[in-house]
């Protein structure tokens, strides 16, 4: 009934790591729990007698038509999860009809995961190896993937203490697929109390720095929409729009890197007020409800992307789980337009937003 419930059921049949893994946050994971707490303090006024009975609640996103404003978040090896991984995930996303933005340390290779079909994005780390960026990039274009989403805020990698404490790694029959790593050991060679295996193998494979020239040879280098994810300052968000970004994600990483960062939610508002729709804005972390979706909406974005509510359903239920957890959200959202007057998404906008406890108005 809830995506709590699904979390519940897939932490009963997850190894405790795996479980650390793709839930916990870095450092003493602050900004992880304030993510959450973020959205429960924001309220939106209803609007009534305005005649809505049954909303759309389809949208577009970066030239994606979408039965919600949402789409699954770029996540590493979601055979960690189950065996199927991101043939599942996809499957799952084509039949609701929500992209599926698949990661450069996917588990399974691009080409096998846009062979089931369906809106797909990718999403780009920032190699060592230009070359394999090339490549990857490539790749996509051919393979009729709809966008590159190129992570801005890692590495270097954050500090992730449970990993650390459990010296977790990656099982043999888990791969970066879409990679020729002859680093592929480092990722399977963690013990606890040391660094984590991960942390290592991000380390021997991505560049440590990252520039605005790095993104500019991006944008040149693709023909397909350009999105960066891991925005927080509006500042940041202008410089995007100058060099090429179609849109960007607000985004700390699921609380995953810098732990002290503004929940995406919190930092929302000031960045659609700098980009002034001159791209398109997403924003994750903390999202689990379909309330959640419309008030990201109401606070300036074009959609979100939903990340651990899908692995939790992968882990519960494979496809299945999937598709329960997709659809927790769309009936949420679809009940939360209707009780707050808004026959479609973008009307979220004119609702008026408050913070509890504050007198305070967006």
């Amino acid at each position: 009934m809830t995506i709590g419930e699904v979390e519940q059921a897939a932490e009963a049949v997850l190894p405790p790591e795996t479980w650390d893994f793709v839930s916990g946050g870095s450092e003493a994971e602050v900004t992880l729990r304030a993510n959450r707490a973020a959205f429960d303090r924001i309220q939106l006024t209803p609007r009534v007698l305005t005649g809505v009975a049954a909303p759309d609640t389809s949208a577009r996103l970066l030239g994606t038509d979408t039965t919600l404003p949402m789409a699954v978040a770029p996540i590493a090896y979601h055979r960690l999860y189950h065996p199927d991984g991101e043939l599942a995930v996809a499957r799952a996303a084509k039949t609701l009809g929500v992209p599926l933005t698949v990661a450069t340390l996917s588990s399974h290779r691009l080409e096998d995961v846009a062979a089931v079909g369906g809106p797909l994005w990718f999403q780009l780390y920032w190699l060592r190896d230009r070359g394999q960026i090339l490549d990857l990039l490539r790749r996509a274009e051919t393979l009729d993937y709809r966008c590159v989403m190129l992570t801005v805020d890692c590495p270097p990698y954050g500090r992730r203490l449970r990993d650390v404490r459990n010296g977790f790694r990656l099982p043999h029959d888990v791969v970066a697929a879409n990679l020729a790593d002859p680093h592929r050991h480092v990722a399977r060679a963690g013990e606890p109390g040391a660094a984590s295996a991960i942390a290592s193998h991000t380390d021997a494979i991505m560049h440590p720095a990252l520039s605005w020239s790095d993104v500019a040879w991006v944008r040149e280098n693709t023909r397909l929409p350009l999105v960066l994810k891991g925005v927080l300052d509006p500042r940041d968000a202008v410089l995007a729009v100058e060099h090429g970004a179609d849109a960007v994600v607000v985004s700390n990483h699921g609380g995953r890197q810098f732990d002290g960062a503004p929940p995406g939610v919190t930092a929302l508002p000031d960045v659609a007020e700098a980009v002034a729709g001159r791209c398109e804005i997403l924003v994750d972390g903390g999202v689990r409800r379909g309330t959640d979706v419309l008030k990201a909406i109401a606070l300036g974005a074009d959609g979100v992307l939903v990340g651990r509510p899908v692995m939790w359903g992968l882990a519960a239920d494979g496809e299945r789980g999937v598709e329960t957890a997709i659809t927790i959200v769309r009936e949420e959202f679809t009940n939360a337009l209707a009780l707050t007057g808004c026959p479609v998404p973008a009307a979220a906008r004119d609702l008026r937003v408050t913070l509890a406890q504050e007198d305070r108005q967006w």
